[in-house]
């Protein structure tokens, strides 16, 4: 749940910085201030940082706003930390980098968006509320003054605060799902994370606008459904966006429901205290599509090869798994099934399995069957009499077969068969 104990009464968040923020940033942001003063600038630190300074959760991500020219000030800042300077002087916005830190400077700016599903046409300049307005929901609508004479001030608009204290989501205007529907995602994104709740009024309009997430690019939703699994509690996030109809949009046939959410927590307790990649969630996503659909799928949001691998394998897999529940199977068989699919793949079925006899399977092949090897190598197997070219790779693989079912288990024996093969083949 969310921290009730917020910074809410507070003008002033200098002290909760301090605390907060490794001392790195703390003077990095002081700094700043200074900086931009000298220069005859305003600068401020605004979004999600704010919010979770707030909220006294973790986050170093920080973003500067300038009220004048962020390039010109990120090179006066990087010139102080010996840092580079990545910028971008057609929005006038830069990155700084040094040593392990990184931070975004922008200049203020105001977006207009001439139609629904546009990227919005972005004018440099204007003043800090001009540049809030502009943002997404009220709790990332707040911004903290880094001027010397103010530092630390909070500048509320929008009664984020507020928000932040009921534990609500709530849209800066009503046009805001029509201008940019892609924060019909984040909504769920925010509320499932925080555990919120989007505000009333907030969520009716979504559910009236949802039909403008079609007027999004295939690879715009795919980029937020990856925020989605990059979540602590993918499974939360995913179950909200299945009720509200948002996978629907993407795909009839694409559903979160509790059977997806159990193997999806299922992955993380399995592979702790390693993260389960991104493509394993996604996996159980496809799990029960067609081929078919799932084909439109991959076009529509435009996945990586790499990526369309692991789904198509996911449900050839799926198809061709039952063999493994078959009484008598030696080990070189169950090898022989699984070993041309990818990893996450077969993980994803084995999660996924209802028989118990086929879950051991694909696990002794995933912790032991997949690393067998020959003794010999092909040139050795050469050495013995045969020749170069594609009949080593299947005689290496006769080897590894052989090792697998338990025929031979030492060089030695491996050498004896290649011989008898070779004087078989004479």
């Amino acid at each position: 749940m969310y921290n009730k104990r917020l910074m809410i009464n507070s003008t002033n968040l200098d002290k909760q910085i301090s605390k907060q923020l490794p001392a790195e940033l703390v003077s990095f942001m002081a700094q700043a201030g200074e900086i931009a003063d000298k220069l005859g600038q305003k600068v401020y630190l605004v979004g999600g940082v704010v919010r979770d300074l707030l909220l006294k959760r973790p986050n170093q991500d920080l973003d500067l706003v300038a009220e004048g020219d962020a390039i010109k000030l990120a090179e006066a800042l990087a010139k102080l930390r010996n840092g580079e300077v990545i910028a971008h002087s057609r929005f006038n916005t830069a990155k700084i980098r040094w040593d392990k830190w990184n931070v975004d400077i922008a200049t203020t700016r105001a977006e207009i968006y001439e139609k629904p599903g546009a990227l919005p046409t972005v004018k440099c300049g204007g003043d800090i509320e001009g540049d809030l307005i502009r943002r997404d929901f009220t709790i990332n609508a707040m911004a903290v003054d880094l001027d010397p004479q103010h530092y630390g001030e909070i500048i509320d608009l929008f009664k984020g605060g507020e928000d932040l204290e009921k534990g609500l989501i709530r849209i800066l205007h009503d046009d805001s799902f029509k201008d940019d529907a892609t924060r019909i995602w984040r909504a769920v994104r925010y509320e499932q994370r925080l555990e919120f709740r989007i505000e009333p009024h907030t969520l009716d309009l979504l559910k009236q606008d949802i039909a403008y997430l079609d007027s999004i690019s295939g690879d715009r939703i795919r980029h937020e459904l990856e925020l989605c699994l990059e979540e602590e509690y993918p499974e939360k996030v995913l179950l909200r966006a299945n009720k509200l109809g948002l996978l629907g949009r993407i795909c009839a046939s694409l559903k979160a429901d509790e059977w997806a959410a159990k193997n999806i927590s299922r992955s993380r307790g399995i592979m702790q205290p390693y993260c389960p990649p991104e493509d394993l969630y996604l996996a159980f996503l496809v799990y029960r599509m067609t081929p078919a659909d799932l084909e439109d799928l991959v076009t529509y949001l435009k996945f990586p090869r790499a990526l369309t691998r692991v789904l198509r394998d996911t449900l050839n897999l799926r198809d061709k798994v039952q063999e493994l529940g078959a009484t008598e199977l030696p080990p070189s068989s169950i090898y022989r099934l699984l070993h041309s699919y990818n990893l996450t793949a077969v993980l994803a079925n084995l999660l996924a399995a209802d028989s118990q006899s086929v879950k051991k399977r694909i696990e002794n092949y995933l912790n032991h069957m997949r690393s067998v090897k020959p003794a010999l190598s092909g040139d050795e197997i050469t050495e013995l009499g045969f020749k170069s070219g594609p009949r080593i790779k299947e005689l290496l693989e006769l080897l590894m077969e052989a090792r697998l079912d338990g025929k031979v288990s030492t060089r030695d024996e491996e050498i004896e068969m290649m011989e008898k093969l070779s004087k078989a083949e004479k």
